[in-house]
């Protein structure tokens, strides 16, 4: 049992995988997500082999937070992307222009605060902060919903992704930002 939780991170990927295999016409809104869903898993896979070998690997070589980094970058840019493809008129400038407040907030925390290949701590600033424009996207998707007078219906592969992105987001928001990396206060709240 211990050996399937320690690769949950990998076998959690490959259920919506296959139901994405399942259904072979995607909409084209879905391609970012389709994408993310793939590079996680390799990257996902590369973290958990990191981590099983960390023993056997030379020091410098056996952390794989760097990966987590990547992965978190990869996936606000990705998420973004997908957002945006949505086509939804409702802060639509202020979308289009989150991922590269993203990317200018990654350089700063990475140039000036944090180290990117830091050895032995996640950066709980860039997961809060990624969290945070994650809860921004399906806040807004709600709300054009709302203002739209369009219920989102069951059916829609759009309301159930931003429904399981605001849930992953919204419970692991606080966790991303006072437990993993005690060293730091999480500074997005005050």
């Amino acid at each position: 049992m211990k050996g399937i939780s320690d690769w949950s991170e990998v076998w959690a990927l490959l259920i919506p995988l296959a139901i994405l295999c399942l259904k072979k016409k995607q909409p084209a809104f879905n391609k970012p997500v389709v994408i993310y869903l793939w590079t996680a898993l390799a990257i996902n896979v590369t973290i958990d082999a990191i981590w099983k070998l960390k023993t056997i690997l030379p020091h410098p070589y056996n952390t794989n937070n760097y990966l987590y980094n990547i992965h978190s970058i990869i996936r606000v840019l990705l998420f973004s992307s997908f957002f945006i493809k949505l086509n939804q008129q409702f802060l639509s400038k202020t979308k289009r222009i989150a991922p590269y407040i993203f990317l200018g907030f990654v350089l700063i925390n990475f140039s000036f605060y944090q180290n990117f290949f830091d050895y032995g701590q996640l950066s709980s600033r860039l997961l809060s902060f990624e969290a945070v424009i994650m809860m921004f996207y399906c806040m807004q998707y709600y709300l054009f919903k709302i203002t739209d007078d369009e219920e989102p219906g069951k059916k829609q592969p759009d309301f159930w992704i931003v429904t399981g992105l605001g849930i992953y987001y919204t419970v692991n928001f606080f966790i991303f930002c006072y437990t993993m990396n005690s060293q730091y206060a999480c500074t997005i709240l005050p």
